[in-house]
Order: C-alpha cells, then sequence, then structure tokens
C-alpha cells in the first residue's frame, strides 16, 4: 500500500498493516534526514500565529522515528513560554497529564519504555497540568490526510484525553506533526477522533 492509496474504507486489519507500514517508512529516515526534517518542521512552527501567543505548550519527546520538534524548546523558552511534555496517568486511567519540562527535569521510562517527567514525588506533581489549561498541544501522528484525519499508535491516549474538546469550553489548539511521507490519500473519520486544528511536516502546513 502505498501512501497515495485510498484508504477510506480500513478494516482492522488494514489499519493495523498500514500503521505498520507508516511506523516502518519513519523509521527508515536516516538521522540526517530526521534532523533536517526536525528543522524544516520547527521553521514552519514557528511563524503560526498560535505558537506565537501561546504561553503553555505540550510537545513529546520523538520515539519509534516520530519526528523530532524539541528543537523548538529554545525557541519557546527565550519567549518565557512554558514546555510541557505528556505523562501517563497512573491506576490503568489510559489518559495523559501534561508536566512542566525544562533541561535538569528528572526523567523516568514509563512502561512502554519512553521517557517523561518523574511525578512520583510532590513538588513534581504539582508541576503537572490538565490538558484544558494548556493553550497548544504538538501530537506526534503516525499517518495524516490532506484533510486533516489523522492516525495515531492505536493506543487512544490522546483521543481519551482530549476528548473533552468536542464540549463547550477552555480547550487548547491541537497540532498534529508527522514526516511528510506518513501522508495518505485518505483516512477514515472513527465516532473517537478527536479533530485537529493543524498538521505540519517537514513539507507544509494543512489546516482542515
Amino acid at each position: 500500500m502505498t501512501h497515495m492509496q485510498d484508504t477510506a474504507a480500513l478494516t482492522e486489519d488494514t489499519r493495523r498493516r498500514l500503521r505498520r507500514e507508516l511506523r516502518h517508512r519513519r523509521r527508515a529516515l536516516s538521522a540526517k534526514a530526521r534532523r533536517d526534517a526536525a528543522e524544516r518542521l520547527c521553521r514552519h512552527l514557528r511563524q503560526l500565529p498560535d505558537i506565537q501567543r501561546a504561553r503553555r505548550v505540550a510537545l513529546y519527546l520523538p520515539n519509534d522515528g516520530e519526528i523530532d520538534p524539541t528543537p523548538l524548546i529554545p525557541w519557546l523558552e527565550r519567549r518565557g513560554t512554558r514546555v510541557y511534555l505528556p505523562v501517563l496517568k497512573p491506576l490503568s486511567s489510559n489518559q495523559l497529564w501534561f508536566v512542566h519540562y525544562h533541561s535538569g527535569t528528572p526523567m523516568i521510562a514509563n512502561r512502554y519504555g519512553i521517557p517523561e517527567p518523574e511525578t512520583r514525588h510532590g513538588a513534581h506533581r504539582a508541576r503537572r497540568k490538565p490538558a484544558w489549561a494548556l493553550d497548544m498541544i504538538l501530537l506526534p501522528l503516525v499517518g495524516f490526510d490532506d484533510r486533516g484525519q489523522r492516525m495515531g499508535m492505536g493506543g487512544g491516549f490522546y483521543d481519551r484525553t482530549l476528548a473533552f474538546t468536542r464540549r463547550p469550553g477552555p480547550r487548547p489548539r491541537l497540532i498534529g506533526l508527522a514526516h511528510d511521507c506518513q501522508r495518505v490519500e485518505r483516512l477514515p473519520a472513527a465516532p473517537w477522533d478527536v479533530p485537529l486544528d493543524a498538521i505540519v511536516t517537514d513539507a507544509r502546513v494543512i489546516r482542515p
């Protein structure tokens, strides 16, 4: 299946195979290609009016070949913007907290082996925020299309955490990030999918 194939009607098995293919595609990029893509991505992000106004921005540490937003951190901090990272909530709630992050933040591997801020001690727990208290969340994508539909890793963490954005009230701007090679012709919308405000890659900005 190529990234331009129509995927409007995906069975669960087809979705798994597509997710596997797209993950392989991003992991196959060389280290230099990933660094160059990260720089182009961050150049696009810095031009977004929403991020220029934001005071609290969540992003992620790249894993499994995900495009890297961390070169953006020094620029955000120079502007006085607080940077947050996602942390898996304990007690199997399968949702995310967001914890203030800086270069000295103690880190620990979560149950998937991904580094996240340490929250076992009270002082660190006090730095966490719910998603609604943020101005912007940059989230990783496995796949996307030109209509703004997205495919994640399949765990549903962001969809559960951000389900509140479908209701009236304060909400962060949601920006999906991916390598441009993760684009597909068409992805179907699942009932639980949380819509994005934009998708940014190393090559383009898509506003649904």
